[in-house]
């Protein structure tokens, strides 16, 4: 309800904020301004109420990826040296590792389970037993020796095949050679 005031011409002036408002106001009852800036919503905005919407965060561990996405050079190359098919299966498909190393003076060998570590047997040409009675350490009769040693050890733990892995331009000739061919000779098959 507006007031109206009558002046001595026909027309009447109308005063919206001579509206009274009362204490539960809906809309319709508030003041009404003639401005074309009033027709829009008063929002009461300050800097501090600001808040930015949430943005989603996506954890690089997380396994749902698109089928189609490979992997950006980024990822590649924070796992640069990641292991093949064969590299990460092999040392299950042929568990048992012989080693063998020749110093100067001994020839080391022995069997080790790759998976675990653990290792199966030993033989070496600076035990006691053989380092006294031997008359070479590093002849071919001591790599001979150290051949059937670690076959008739790794017989007794229940390891009748073994594999050989060669180093890099390592040939299997000489020393090498022999004790190997003494363990195929003594019943241990390679792999």
């Amino acid at each position: 309800m507006a007031f109206t005031i009558s002046s001595s011409s026909s027309s009447s002036l109308v005063y919206p904020e001579l509206v009274p408002l009362r204490s539960p106001a809906t809309r319709a009852e508030k003041l009404i301004s003639l401005s074309w800036a009033s027709s829009f919503p008063s929002i009461n905005i300050s800097i501090n109420s600001i808040t930015r919407p949430p943005t989603s965060t996506v954890k690089k561990d997380s396994f749902i990826q698109a089928a189609w996405t490979r992997r950006s050079r980024g990822e590649l190359a924070l796992r640069p040296n990641r292991k093949s098919w064969k590299q990460r299966t092999d040392m299950y498909m042929r568990p048992f590792l012989l080693n063998v190393f020749f110093s100067k003076r001994f020839i080391h060998a022995k069997v080790m389970h790759r998976a675990t570590s653990k290792v199966i047997s030993v033989a070496t040409t600076n035990a006691k037993d053989l380092r006294n009675s031997l008359p070479s350490l590093t002849d071919d009769n001591a790599c001979r020796v150290i051949g059937k040693l670690i076959a008739e050890r790794s017989k007794d733990a229940d390891v009748y095949a073994l594999s050989y892995e060669p180093r890099k331009d390592e040939r299997i000739e000489g020393k090498l050679g022999i004790v190997l061919d003494t363990i195929k000779e003594n019943g241990i098959m390679f792999v």
